[in-house]
């Protein structure tokens, strides 16, 4: 008999000697939950490798502890099920519940937690132990019991008795305890007749068991087959999103590295020419930012209504008037009035070029062909220079807004909807009257914003989005020129150790698939 003995983490430890079992085992266990009575939900494996022994995959799970021993936390119960739970629920395994025949079977929790998973009993098997230990007299409820009259299973139950104690201090052999077990149950008044039904002895427990799980596994597998293909879809998809390393010869990994940048560029150009990318389509939300910009300017409109009044334009009238005489309009005035209430646009438009800032930035360094061969600091300091250059573009604008400017007909086009009366340049002699101020003060403002509300945006978006695209851009074919190609390739190790799991899962994955569709 070859053994073979590891934790997840361990590699495997092969021998021969099973009195070496007790040994390994408890090795494991304090490896995994430490000396002493802690828990852990890692498994120990331990194959058994012979041509006398079932080929069965069993579970040993610990037995329910109601009251904490010193060094066991409070909730030990409750850690203990929910383990156990997490293997029992699966609809792949059949669950032993064992239960000492000189006990209440119907109160036992190990039966109702298994019931609760597998309230028909379809796939769940009671082994009832200690035969010998009895009360007199309590035999025929022991039978009644094994032959399902009070619990129900479709699995059944049967009957075991193992080694005592004294038989194991004894170390009395496996094969020497078999034979006892076997005449314990031939020269039973009450129990012989299970040994002839095959419901008694260890060893008709393993041939039911290795029978029961080949049955469970040909019903399973309709349903085990549908995981798997789901299994092998997940994988294929996580190892696709991993992509392939790159070649270890120097021209296949400056090609890999030139396809890469391809890719990089045009995501950038993607980005900044506004192409729809899912969760990443930008414009959606510079849209949003722009329309706030467009809102504000539109309410300014309404907050300078008094400045405009006739009443005020008096009031101003008196305190500005200088030489001219009676009967002629001060045309710095006009102007003084709108320089000023245009001048209060200048930090609202400063904060719309920090948000718009902030908000590509964050998508740039959440793409993930960007994020890969730009550093954050590296878009930062780009999106910083960006940002000084339009935010001196912004303060040009505005001192070009100073300069009181449009097309007469962009003008008269304005006020002619203001004031539903139709000018030409011919009128304009005549029209100059301080009665109508008021309204071509707000056809100008009107011009100022409609101008604000476009040339912002495309301001904003030529030197944060499309000049910043150009340099990221310039930046990574720059790095074609860089001799070690390899250095620029070098991948995270868990990117590495990943889609190496993932190769070996597909590979695990597609063999399973293959014999499943054998046996279809």
């Amino acid at each position: 008999v070859n053994w073979k003995a590891s934790t997840q983490n361990q590699e495997k430890i092969e021998f021969s000697d099973p009195s070496l079992v007790e040994e390994h085992v408890a090795a494991a266990q304090n490896e995994l939950a430490g000396k002493g009575v802690g828990l852990s939900d890692e498994l120990i494996t331990l194959e058994v490798m012979s041509p006398d022994v079932c080929d069965l995959t069993l579970i040993d799970l610990p037995g329910i502890a109601r009251v904490p021993v010193e060094g066991q936390p409070e909730d030990i119960g409750k850690q203990i099920k929910r383990l156990i739970m997490k293997y029992i629920k699966k609809h792949e395994t059949i669950n032993l519940v064992v239960v000492p025949c000189n006990t209440d079977i119907a109160t036992t929790e190990a039966l109702k937690m298994a019931q609760e998973v597998d309230p028909e009993g379809i796939r769940t098997v009671a082994i009832l132990t200690k035969p010998d230990l009895i009360d007199k007299d309590t035999e025929k409820s022991v039978l009644a019991i094994v032959h399902n009259k009070v619990i129900p299973l479709r699995k059944g139950y049967i009957v075991v008795k193992c080694r005592g104690q004294q038989q194991i201090d004894d170390e009395i052999p496996l094969e020497a305890a078999a034979q006892m077990e076997r005449d314990f149950f031939q020269n039973h008044d009450y129990f012989r007749c299970l040994l002839k039904a095959d419901n008694a002895t260890i060893k008709s427990l393993a041939v039911k068991l290795t029978q029961d799980l080949v049955e469970h596994i040909k019903k399973s597998l309709p349903q085990l087959q549908e995981q798997i293909k789901n299994q092998l879809w997940s994988v294929k998809k996580a190892l696709k999103d991993c992509e392939d390393g790159p070649p270890e010869d120097h021209e296949g990994a400056k090609e890999f590295l030139i396809k890469t940048l391809n890719g990089f560029n045009e995501e950038i150009k993607s980005l900044s020419s506004g192409e729809p990318m899912t969760e990443k389509n930008m414009f959606a939300q510079l849209r949003a930012e722009f329309k706030k910009w467009n809102d504000y300017l539109i309410s300014t409109k309404t907050s300078c209504e008094y400045i405009f009044t006739f009443k005020k334009q008096r009031v101003l009238m008196k305190i500005k008037r200088g030489m001219e005489l009676p009967g002629f309009i001060n045309y710095r005035m006009f102007q003084k009035i709108l320089q000023d209430h245009v001048a209060k646009l200048k930090d609202p438009a400063m904060n719309l070029l920090n948000a718009i800032k902030g908000t590509i930035t964050h998508i740039c360094q959440f793409t993930d062909v960007v994020s890969e061969y730009c550093s954050p600091d590296k878009i930062n300091n780009i999106q910083l220079t960006q940002l000084e250059k339009a935010e001196q573009r912004i303060s040009e604008q505005f001192k070009m807004e100073n300069r009181i400017y449009t097309q007469d007909p962009i003008f008269l086009k304005i006020l002619s909807e203001i004031t539903n009366e139709t000018f030409s340049e011919k009128e304009l002699p005549v029209f100059d009257k301080q009665c109508k101020y008021s309204q071509m003060l707000e056809a100008y403002y009107e011009i100022v914003v409609q101008r604000m509300a476009d040339q912002l945006p495309l301001m904003i978006t030529f030197y944060m989005l499309q000049e910043t695209a150009q340099l990221l851009t310039i930046d990574t074919i720059k790095l074609l020129e860089k001799p070690d190609v390899h250095e620029l390739l070098s991948e995270d190790s868990d990117v590495s150790k990943r889609r190496k799991d993932l190769r070996a899962r597909l590979n695990r994955l597609t063999s399973a698939t293959k014999a499943i569709s054998i046996i279809f």
